[in-house]
Protein backbone atom coordinates (compact mmCIF):
# COMPACT_ATOMS: atom_id res chain seq x y z
CA UNK A 1 0.00 0.00 0.00
CA UNK A 2 3.05 2.13 1.01
CA UNK A 3 4.23 1.49 -2.89
CA UNK A 4 1.07 2.10 -4.51
CA UNK A 5 0.30 5.48 -2.30
CA UNK A 6 3.68 6.72 -3.29
CA UNK A 7 3.18 6.00 -7.22
CA UNK A 8 -0.20 7.33 -6.71
CA UNK A 9 1.17 10.88 -5.60
CA UNK A 10 3.84 10.85 -8.35
CA UNK A 11 0.90 10.28 -10.70
CA UNK A 12 -1.44 13.61 -9.42
CA UNK A 13 1.62 15.32 -9.44
CA UNK A 14 3.31 14.55 -12.33
CA UNK A 15 -0.21 14.54 -14.78
CA UNK A 16 -1.41 17.06 -12.68
CA UNK A 17 0.76 20.19 -12.31
CA UNK A 18 0.81 19.85 -16.18
CA UNK A 19 -3.20 19.61 -16.69
CA UNK A 20 -3.54 22.48 -14.59
CA UNK A 21 -0.84 24.52 -16.05
CA UNK A 22 -2.45 23.73 -19.66
CA UNK A 23 -6.16 23.08 -19.31
CA UNK A 24 -7.30 25.53 -16.30
CA UNK A 25 -4.83 28.93 -15.38
CA UNK A 26 -2.60 29.19 -19.38
CA UNK A 27 -4.98 27.80 -21.24
CA UNK A 28 -5.24 30.96 -23.07
CA UNK A 29 -1.58 31.11 -22.87
CA UNK A 30 -0.84 28.10 -24.62
CA UNK A 31 -4.08 28.54 -27.54
CA UNK A 32 -1.66 28.62 -30.02
CA UNK A 33 0.70 25.16 -28.85
CA UNK A 34 -2.86 23.25 -28.57
CA UNK A 35 -2.56 20.17 -31.24
CA UNK A 36 -6.67 19.06 -31.28
CA UNK A 37 -9.27 22.10 -31.42
CA UNK A 38 -11.45 19.92 -29.59
CA UNK A 39 -11.40 19.72 -26.00
CA UNK A 40 -11.81 16.66 -23.67
CA UNK A 41 -14.91 16.82 -21.51
CA UNK A 42 -14.76 15.99 -17.12
CA UNK A 43 -16.56 12.49 -17.78
CA UNK A 44 -13.12 11.92 -19.71
CA UNK A 45 -10.77 12.96 -17.31
CA UNK A 46 -12.59 11.03 -14.58
CA UNK A 47 -12.84 7.75 -16.56
CA UNK A 48 -8.55 8.36 -17.24
CA UNK A 49 -8.08 8.69 -13.68
CA UNK A 50 -9.88 5.99 -12.56
CA UNK A 51 -7.93 3.57 -15.02
CA UNK A 52 -5.12 5.08 -13.92
CA UNK A 53 -5.22 4.50 -9.93
CA UNK A 54 -5.87 0.58 -11.60
CA UNK A 55 -2.74 1.27 -13.43
CA UNK A 56 -0.63 2.65 -10.77
CA UNK A 57 -1.78 -0.73 -8.32
CA UNK A 58 -0.58 -2.78 -11.02
CA UNK A 59 2.80 -1.25 -11.34
CA UNK A 60 3.08 -1.22 -7.32
CA UNK A 61 2.62 -4.50 -7.87
CA UNK A 62 5.19 -5.33 -9.73
CA UNK A 63 7.60 -2.82 -8.02
CA UNK A 64 7.36 -4.83 -5.08
CA UNK A 65 7.85 -7.83 -6.83
CA UNK A 66 11.01 -6.96 -8.45
CA UNK A 67 12.43 -5.01 -5.00
CA UNK A 68 11.20 -6.88 -2.12
CA UNK A 69 10.06 -10.43 -2.80
CA UNK A 70 12.60 -13.93 -3.61
CA UNK A 71 11.11 -13.09 -7.14
CA UNK A 72 14.61 -10.34 -6.97
CA UNK A 73 16.91 -13.25 -7.09
CA UNK A 74 16.15 -14.19 -10.87
CA UNK A 75 16.78 -10.16 -11.33
CA UNK A 76 20.10 -8.51 -11.34
CA UNK A 77 18.66 -5.53 -8.64
CA UNK A 78 21.63 -4.28 -6.17
CA UNK A 79 21.60 -2.36 -3.03
CA UNK A 80 25.05 -2.04 -2.21
CA UNK A 81 25.62 1.57 -4.68
CA UNK A 82 29.22 0.57 -4.25
CA UNK A 83 28.81 -2.23 -6.39
CA UNK A 84 29.48 -0.41 -9.47
CA UNK A 85 30.57 2.22 -10.42
CA UNK A 86 28.11 5.62 -9.34
CA UNK A 87 28.05 6.67 -13.63
CA UNK A 88 26.33 3.16 -13.97
CA UNK A 89 23.27 4.65 -12.62
CA UNK A 90 23.22 7.19 -15.49
CA UNK A 91 24.34 5.24 -17.84
CA UNK A 92 22.05 2.15 -17.11
CA UNK A 93 19.05 5.47 -16.97
CA UNK A 94 19.53 5.49 -20.56
CA UNK A 95 19.52 1.66 -21.51
CA UNK A 96 16.66 1.12 -19.44
CA UNK A 97 14.72 3.77 -21.32
CA UNK A 98 16.13 2.17 -24.91
CA UNK A 99 15.07 -0.90 -23.93
CA UNK A 100 11.60 0.25 -23.09
CA UNK A 101 10.95 2.03 -26.04
CA UNK A 102 11.93 -0.76 -28.14
CA UNK A 103 9.75 -3.53 -26.22
CA UNK A 104 6.86 -0.46 -26.41
CA UNK A 105 7.06 -0.63 -29.86
CA UNK A 106 6.51 -4.04 -30.62
CA UNK A 107 3.89 -4.43 -27.56
CA UNK A 108 1.92 -1.50 -29.06
CA UNK A 109 2.19 -2.88 -32.20
CA UNK A 110 0.92 -6.09 -30.83
CA UNK A 111 -2.30 -4.95 -28.87
CA UNK A 112 -3.53 -2.71 -32.22
CA UNK A 113 -3.76 -6.43 -33.67
CA UNK A 114 -7.59 -6.78 -34.44
CA UNK A 115 -8.30 -9.96 -31.97
CA UNK A 116 -6.62 -8.31 -29.22
CA UNK A 117 -7.24 -4.22 -29.56
CA UNK A 118 -10.88 -3.97 -28.74
CA UNK A 119 -10.27 -6.35 -25.91
CA UNK A 120 -7.07 -4.41 -24.27
CA UNK A 121 -6.17 -1.74 -25.64
CA UNK A 122 -9.35 0.19 -26.81
CA UNK A 123 -9.53 1.51 -23.72
CA UNK A 124 -6.56 3.73 -23.97
CA UNK A 125 -7.95 4.55 -26.89
CA UNK A 126 -11.08 6.25 -25.83
CA UNK A 127 -8.93 8.73 -25.30
CA UNK A 128 -9.14 10.34 -29.25
CA UNK A 129 -8.14 13.85 -27.44
CA UNK A 130 -5.34 12.77 -24.97
CA UNK A 131 -4.53 14.85 -21.73
CA UNK A 132 -1.92 14.52 -19.07
CA UNK A 133 -4.41 12.28 -17.37
CA UNK A 134 -4.59 9.84 -20.08
CA UNK A 135 -0.91 8.56 -19.82
CA UNK A 136 -1.56 5.78 -17.24
CA UNK A 137 -5.41 5.08 -18.71
CA UNK A 138 -5.10 1.12 -19.47
CA UNK A 139 -7.43 -2.00 -19.35
CA UNK A 140 -5.66 -4.05 -16.44
CA UNK A 141 -4.36 -6.86 -18.84
CA UNK A 142 -2.74 -4.03 -20.88
CA UNK A 143 -1.18 -2.39 -17.52
CA UNK A 144 0.20 -6.00 -16.47
CA UNK A 145 1.88 -5.92 -19.67
CA UNK A 146 3.40 -2.32 -19.59
CA UNK A 147 4.42 -2.73 -16.14
CA UNK A 148 6.33 -6.14 -17.32
CA UNK A 149 9.47 -3.71 -18.87
CA UNK A 150 10.47 -3.42 -15.16
CA UNK A 151 11.31 -7.13 -14.94
CA UNK A 152 12.70 -7.53 -18.47
CA UNK A 153 15.00 -4.42 -18.12
CA UNK A 154 15.69 -6.40 -14.24
CA UNK A 155 16.81 -9.10 -15.44
CA UNK A 156 19.07 -7.74 -18.67
CA UNK A 157 21.67 -5.57 -16.83
CA UNK A 158 22.33 -4.62 -12.97
CA UNK A 159 19.56 -2.14 -11.57
CA UNK A 160 20.06 -0.13 -8.35
CA UNK A 161 17.00 1.07 -6.88
CA UNK A 162 18.02 4.59 -7.32
CA UNK A 163 17.73 3.76 -11.07
CA UNK A 164 14.76 1.80 -11.07
CA UNK A 165 13.00 4.96 -9.35
CA UNK A 166 14.37 7.68 -11.95
CA UNK A 167 13.38 5.03 -14.53
CA UNK A 168 9.82 5.69 -13.74
CA UNK A 169 9.65 9.05 -13.12
CA UNK A 170 11.56 9.89 -16.37
CA UNK A 171 9.29 7.52 -18.28
CA UNK A 172 6.60 8.40 -16.83
CA UNK A 173 7.49 12.31 -17.75
CA UNK A 174 8.01 11.96 -20.98
CA UNK A 175 4.55 10.02 -21.23
CA UNK A 176 2.75 13.08 -20.17
CA UNK A 177 4.19 14.97 -22.17
CA UNK A 178 3.50 12.51 -25.41
CA UNK A 179 -0.46 12.80 -24.24
CA UNK A 180 -0.15 16.49 -23.03
CA UNK A 181 -1.88 17.87 -25.80
CA UNK A 182 -0.07 20.76 -26.31
CA UNK A 183 3.25 21.17 -28.00
CA UNK A 184 6.06 22.99 -26.22
CA UNK A 185 8.99 21.60 -28.37
CA UNK A 186 11.32 24.46 -28.99
CA UNK A 187 11.45 26.30 -32.24
CA UNK A 188 14.86 25.47 -33.41
CA UNK A 189 14.14 21.79 -32.50
CA UNK A 190 12.94 21.11 -35.94
CA UNK A 191 16.00 21.15 -37.51
CA UNK A 192 18.52 19.59 -35.12
CA UNK A 193 19.04 15.67 -35.05
CA UNK A 194 17.20 15.12 -31.98
CA UNK A 195 13.86 16.23 -34.36
CA UNK A 196 14.93 12.97 -36.25
CA UNK A 197 15.69 10.51 -33.46
CA UNK A 198 12.99 11.78 -30.60
CA UNK A 199 9.33 11.82 -30.32
CA UNK A 200 7.35 14.60 -30.07
CA UNK A 201 3.86 14.87 -28.47
CA UNK A 202 2.23 15.80 -31.94
CA UNK A 203 3.62 12.62 -32.49
CA UNK A 204 1.87 10.73 -30.32
CA UNK A 205 -1.47 12.57 -30.50
CA UNK A 206 -1.29 11.82 -34.24
CA UNK A 207 -1.88 7.98 -32.69
CA UNK A 208 -4.57 9.11 -30.78
CA UNK A 209 -6.31 10.38 -33.28
CA UNK A 210 -5.28 8.46 -36.24
CA UNK A 211 -5.40 5.19 -34.26
CA UNK A 212 -2.99 3.80 -36.49
CA UNK A 213 0.78 4.33 -36.53
CA UNK A 214 3.40 6.08 -34.06
CA UNK A 215 3.44 3.27 -32.05
CA UNK A 216 7.26 4.48 -30.41
CA UNK A 217 6.90 5.73 -26.82
CA UNK A 218 10.19 7.63 -26.83
CA UNK A 219 12.08 7.99 -29.96
CA UNK A 220 11.35 7.76 -33.25
CA UNK A 221 13.77 5.08 -34.75
CA UNK A 222 11.22 1.87 -34.71
CA UNK A 223 8.90 3.53 -36.41
CA UNK A 224 11.28 4.93 -39.09
CA UNK A 225 12.94 1.75 -39.64
CA UNK A 226 9.47 -0.31 -39.88
CA UNK A 227 7.85 2.21 -41.90
CA UNK A 228 5.00 2.61 -39.33
CA UNK A 229 5.47 6.13 -38.83
CA UNK A 230 2.30 7.97 -40.30
CA UNK A 231 3.19 10.02 -43.02
CA UNK A 232 1.13 13.34 -42.05
CA UNK A 233 3.63 14.10 -38.79
CA UNK A 234 6.26 16.27 -39.91
CA UNK A 235 3.64 18.16 -41.65
CA UNK A 236 1.46 18.39 -38.61
CA UNK A 237 4.55 19.32 -36.67
CA UNK A 238 5.24 21.97 -38.89
CA UNK A 239 1.50 23.03 -39.05
CA UNK A 240 1.47 23.78 -35.25
CA UNK A 241 4.57 25.06 -34.82
CA UNK A 242 3.96 27.71 -37.19
CA UNK A 243 0.95 28.44 -35.39
CA UNK A 244 3.05 28.85 -32.15
CA UNK A 245 6.00 30.98 -34.02
CA UNK A 246 4.30 32.64 -37.16
CA UNK A 247 6.84 33.18 -40.40
CA UNK A 248 10.01 32.30 -38.17
CA UNK A 249 9.03 28.74 -39.06
CA UNK A 250 7.96 29.39 -41.84
CA UNK A 251 12.04 30.87 -42.90
CA UNK A 252 13.34 27.81 -40.92
CA UNK A 253 10.84 25.24 -43.16
CA UNK A 254 12.13 26.78 -46.36
CA UNK A 255 15.87 26.67 -45.35
CA UNK A 256 15.49 23.05 -44.76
Amino acid sequence: MRLFGVSAVRYFVIAGVPFILFYKLLSNWFSQSKIQNRNAGIKDFVREVLHSMQSTAVFAVIGYLVLFTPLQRYTQVYTDINAYPVWWIAVSLILSLIIHDTYFYWMHRLLHHKKLFRYTHLVHHQSTNPSPWTSYSFHILEACVEGGVLFVVAILMPLHPITIVLFTVVGFMINVYGHLGYEVAPQGFRHTVLFEVLNTSVHHNLHHSKFKGNYGLYFRVWDRLMGTEHPDYVKEYDRIQQKRFGKAVDEVIKAV
